[in-house]
């Protein structure tokens, strides 16, 4: 297989980004508090693919399309685009122990490190031509992995001076590689389902039963190598409890593609995110997994919540930055299961719609809807909300203003 084949969900998804996924939406309206997924402002239009915050919730790191890096002290409220070095795509940014020293890695063998927080970014010889899409290194900034193309392992002992293959034994191209606690003990998925597993720091790697040929994108265990998530291809989930001995599938309630997955704190709570901006959430280890708002149609690449299962990042097409400080809190309804939007004690159904949506129990009442800009769009009785509007997202207060405003979301 040629090293710059490209499989087709890799290949769409890319094209899409000027086209399908410019729409980003951001809530602006006066007087309301940042609740739920927030849209920053990256100050680009490259497709973002990794996103990374070392220690806390203030200092993080974006790389994507074009050799963009990006990089935000102050918690995401400004984004400063570094040099990389690079026009090459950039598809995974991780940085060990602080905020110094990391690594990128990308496009035709590509890998990228800093020592000084990225002010400087030096080229490393992979000795690959292959893309590699993930790296990662587990305790320090000597011993790290990089998976990509054909198969592609690669390690360094030595902070990158060099990097040695390993031997895979798939051709598939790998795109996630995670070691939970140590050097020692890892995890790799890639298209077509494989899942690798290592011991002895990739000395081998065992190919586990995935139980499905769908395409996979990330692989986290957030507490040790026993209970790690699998997402990929058509809102695929998995998850063991046992080392990947037995990996169970999960209902996630979407068949969109999911592209990143990660646990901040313990197996328990846990964020998921997608294709056209799903975002899931799941607060009982994967038994439930719930819809949240994003706000933006742009396609998701990666997510990361740095300290606690509140204050987290997300990041995506057409340079989009999501943060929340609140754990996502606003949750979708779909096809009329699952929660309802309530606040103050209204709830807007079917919410999203494509007409209009009710609110039950206050249809002969008035209220205020108001776009992403603050402005209002109209006055709408409780029964015909959003009646005649172009697809959105918008915001309805009662006529006294008195209320929080609630949120809804029209599809078409």
């Amino acid at each position: 297989m040629p090293g710059d084949y490209i499989p087709k969900r890799f290949a769409l998804s890319r094209l899409a980004f000027p086209v399908l996924l410019g729409a980003s939406i951001s809530l602006l309206i006066p007087g309301l508090t940042s609740a739920g997924w927030v849209l920053l402002n990256s100050g680009t239009s490259n497709g973002l693919w990794s996103v990374h915050f070392p220690l806390d919730a203030s200092t993080g790191y974006a790389v994507g399309n074009a050799g963009t890096i990006l990089k935000t002290t102050d918690g995401g409220a400004t984004w400063v685009p570094q040099t990389s070095g690079t026009t090459y795509d950039l598809f995974s940014v991780h940085f060990p122990v602080d905020a110094s020293t990391g690594y990128a890695v990308g496009m035709y063998g590509t890998i990228r490190k800093t020592t000084n927080g990225g002010t400087n970014w030096f080229s490393q010889t992979s000795g690959t031509s292959e893309w590699l899409f993930s790296v990662h290194f587990p305790l320090d900034a000597s011993t790290g992995y990089a998976v990509g193309g054909t198969g592609t392992i690669l390690k360094t002992t030595n902070g990158g001076t060099t990097w040695f293959p390993q031997t895979s034994g798939t051709p598939y191209w790998l795109q996630s590689v995670h070691f939970p606690l140590d050097v020692q003990t890892g995890y790799v998925v890639g298209w077509s389902g494989p899942i690798l597993k290592t011991t002895d720091g990739g000395g081998s790697w065992v190919s586990q039963s995935s139980g499905t040929s769908q395409d996979l994108s990330s692989v986290h265990f957030p507490q040790n190598a026993s209970t790690g998530y699998v997402v990929g291809n058509t809102g695929t989930i998995l998850k063991t409890t046992n080392g990947g001995a037995n990996w169970v599938l999960q209902n996630s309630g979407t068949t969109y593609g999911l592209w990143s997955v990660h646990f901040p704190l313990d197996v328990s709570t846990g964020y998921a995110v997608g294709d056209s901006g799903r975002i899931l959430k799941t607060t009982n280890g994967g038994a439930n997994w719930l819809s949240q708002t994003s706000g933006t149609i742009s396609t998701l690449l990666s997510v990361h919540f740095p300290v606690n299962a509140s204050t987290g990042y997300a990041v995506g097409g057409s340079g989009t930055i999501l943060k929340t400080t609140d754990g996502g809190t606003w949750v979708e309804e779909q096809s009329g299961q699952g929660p309802k939007v309530n606040v103050q004690g209204y709830k807007a159904t079917p919410n999203p719609f494509s007409s209009f949506a009710t609110l039950p129990g206050h249809e002969a009442e008035r209220f205020s809807l108001y776009d992403v800009s603050g402005r209002k769009v109209g006055t709408f009785r409780g029964d015909r909300v959003g009646e005649g509007l172009a697809p959105g997202v918008y915001f309805l207060r009662s006529s006294d203003n008195k209320d929080k405003p609630l949120r809804v979301v029209k599809v078409r």
